[in-house]
């Protein structure tokens, strides 16, 4: 019964649970760990996945670096 309503719940509206699910985490260490740790920890997650998925794509990390640094005249 259980897994019907969750595969349901996540199939219809995948974005609205994944969106709660990011709202209690960011609560959760913002309560935890104050405003500024909690930011900093959420940007360092973001960082984590932006890698992770260049990485899953195989992308080369040095074009990708070069591509981030380049010269900007």
């Amino acid at each position: 019964m259980w897994e019907k309503f969750l595969f349901l719940l996540l199939e219809e509206h995948r974005g609205k649970v994944l969106g709660v699910l990011l709202g209690l985490v960011a609560a959760i260490l913002v309560v935890t760990y104050g405003f500024l740790k909690a930011l900093f920890i959420m940007l360092c997650i973001g960082l984590g996945y932006f890698i992770g998925k260049k990485v899953d794509e195989k992308q080369d990390i040095d074009v990708w670096l070069k591509q981030i640094f380049r010269n900007r005249e």
